[in-house]
């Protein structure tokens, strides 16, 4: 997945102070702590200088008159080494209010930061489960996942890190460069002169490794979905002794996502050494022209190693703010990655739409549809009439998944490509919300969560009763073989239900989806992964149970569909016939074909003893 689309500095912007609500006085909090370590800091020298100049020297302290009056300088004057413990003590009382301040400062960045990315994960995660199925499957999953993890991590880092030295920096520029002009203005020149080059030169760097950072986060990505993949599908890479190639395939995409580190390290190598080149010039022209002005005695020694000290204190800082602009670079990656996602458009219902109840003959009229530009379905219509059961045949790619998915509006019709009514309501005028909860859907591959058989069936109604539960699964012809599992329906299944075999899985989506009760069940091929006799059990048991609802039958297996009230063939996205078992086998066409295909003598001997559904 790539995002080709950059978010402007205000919607960057927006999107951050959005998420930040609710978490604003932690912030604050933090912002004040740091400048009162910043302020605790610079008094430090200051301690050092009037020690030098004023108590170990004859010079008269240039301090406010509260302070000249607290400190007793004739008596410090006649005992240094009152002077010197004196000194120290100031120094040790700056450091622990300091020590303080970081303290309350780092509480304040913890609550702040977990809130904000608490905030910004439960809307990601929440925008996601509302953004359409088409999104969706036009997406990859693990580069989704990352997005929501490393992503939304390197955003953290950012506001509550990166943008708290950038304002800490700041704040410490402005103080330093304040008293260092008082200080000796000439002097203070030097510093100054060094910001704006380090500036520009972070500028430069900026621009260069920007796209750089891109590039290796969607390499990430990439790398991610291959491993989500592997792991997933580790059943079918073992049965085709895929493991050679995907071994392979995993160390290509490794290794580019390597070399795109290696490359960006490199151009980060040349800034980070240059960075420090300019600060070891910058203090070296500092103690050079400092030296010069202590001996002209423009300067005295108490404040030249003061502002020796302050320099170095400043250098590194906006040394360090060049480095975070760098890193920023990264974050607006990163926020353009993630604004895809909270950009893109959810599923939104039609203005009036509403919770209407299901009741009437489900009616396709020249519907047409397609992916991608690639026409699927053709001008297709037909009636379903309500508590019926109707069969849909077709060969693979005639489109018979794609009126499922029509008819729940996993897919919209748009203008012009036909409508969709039930009981002569277009669906497009009832709330998705509504329609899903009254259209029971068990899909072709059916996905079972990591978690116990019992949870997976009350998946649809969490608060059904456990005999309910169990009938239903009796239904399913799969509550016998839940049974004799160790743990019987507290058994936990493998991730996407690997531990289940392949018809097992497709009996407790069955059971889960008959749980529902709704009055419109589609089963898409539900049946293709058990056997013949088994298949014919449970349309004998369904057949009891779902006398009052309208049926939906998609199968490649005559037998399935033989009995139903109506069966569709669809060829090549039109429908080619439709009417009854008995009518579609007494005219030539592609459903005789496939029933003389399919009735084996065995499937023959079956129906006729009554297995049929």
């Amino acid at each position: 997945m790539e995002s080709n689309t950059k978010l402007s500095r205000r919607d960057k912007t927006a999107l951050i102070l959005r998420h930040l609500q609710g978490s604003w006085g932690f912030f604050a909090g933090a912002i004040l702590l740091a400048y009162m370590n910043t302020v605790c800091n610079a008094v430090i020298p200051q301690i050092i200088g009037v020690t030098v100049d004023s108590v170990l020297g004859s010079e008269e302290p240039e301090l406010p008159g509260f302070l000249r009056a607290l400190l007793p300088l004739d008596r410090l004057r006649g005992d240094p080494w009152a002077a010197l413990w004196m000194a120290a003590g100031a120094v040790v009382l700056a450091a622990a209010v300091r020590g303080v301040c970081i303290f309350g400062m780092r509480i304040n960045l913890a609550k702040g930061s977990e809130g904000f990315v608490k905030k910004l994960r439960d809307n990601l995660y929440s925008h996601i489960q509302r953004l359409s199925f088409d999104w969706h499957t036009a997406h990859a999953t693990g580069d989704i996942i990352q997005r929501c993890t490393s992503d939304v991590e390197v955003i953290r880092t950012f506001v509550c890190n990166q943008l708290m030295e950038v304002l800490r920096t700041v704040f410490l520029i402005a103080l330093y460069t304040g008293i260092m002009l008082m200080m000796n203005w000439r002097l203070a020149l030097i510093p100054l002169a060094f910001i704006p080059v380090t500036g520009l030169a972070s500028g430069v760097f900026y621009g260069k490794i920007s796209a750089r950072f891109q590039a290796a986060d969607e390499a990430e990505g990439e790398l991610t979905t291959c491993a989500q993949e592997n792991l997933t599908g580790v059943r079918v890479v073992r049965a085709f002794g895929r493991e050679r190639f995907e071994i392979d395939r995993f160390a290509q995409k490794n290794n580019r996502f390597s070399s795109l580190w290696v490359e960006l390290g490199k151009v980060l190598s040349v800034y980070w050494a240059s960075g420090v080149f300019l600060v070891c010039l910058q203090i070296m022209a500092v103690i050079v022209a400092g030296t010069v002005a202590a001996v002209e005695g423009s300067i005295t020694l108490g404040d030249f190693q003061a502002f020796v000290i302050y320099n170095s204190a400043m250098a590194w800082p906006v040394r360090s703010l060049g480095r975070v602009l760098s890193e920023m670079s990264k974050a607006g990656v990163s926020m353009d990655r993630v604004g895809h996602i909270l950009r893109a458009e959810e599923e939104a219902d039609r203005p009036g739409a509403g919770d209407v109840p299901l009741g009437g003959d489900i009616v396709f009229d020249h519907v047409a549809f397609g992916y991608e530009g690639q026409e699927v379905l053709r001008d297709v219509s037909f009636t379903i009439p309500w508590g019926s059961t109707f069969a849909v045949l077709g060969g693979t790619g005639s489109g018979k998944s794609t009126l499922v998915h029509l008819l729940d509006r996993l897919y919209d019709l748009g203008e012009g490509q036909g409508t969709i009514t039930v009981g002569g309501v277009d669906i497009r005028d009832i709330s998705r919300a509504s329609l899903r909860r009254q259209v029971g859907l068990v899909l072709q591959e059916p996905f079972l969560f990591s978690q116990t058989i019992r949870e997976n069936i009350a998946a649809t109604r969490p608060d059904a009763p456990e005999e309910e539960l169990r009938a239903c699964a009796r239904t399913a012809c799969v509550d016998e073989a839940i049974a004799d599992l160790q743990n019987g329906y507290d058994t936990v299944v493998g991730e996407r239900g690997v531990t289940l075999s392949g018809g097992q899985k497709q009996r407790v989506a069955i059971a889960r989806m008959l749980l529902q009760n709704a009055p419109v069940m589609v089963f898409d091929d539900s049946l293709s992964a058990v056997d013949a006799e088994t298949d014919a059990k449970i349309r004998a048991a369904l057949k009891e149970r779902m006398s009052q609802a309208t049926v939906i039958l998609i199968s490649h297996r005559v037998t399935t569909l033989m009995q139903a009230d109506r069966i569709l063939v669809l060829d090549g996205g039109r429908v080619s016939d439709i009417g009854t078992h008995a009518e579609l086998i007494s005219r030539p066409g592609i459903y005789k074909e496939i029933y003389d295909i399919q009735m084996s003598s065995d499937d023959r001997a079956l129906v006729e003893e009554g297995g049929e559904a």
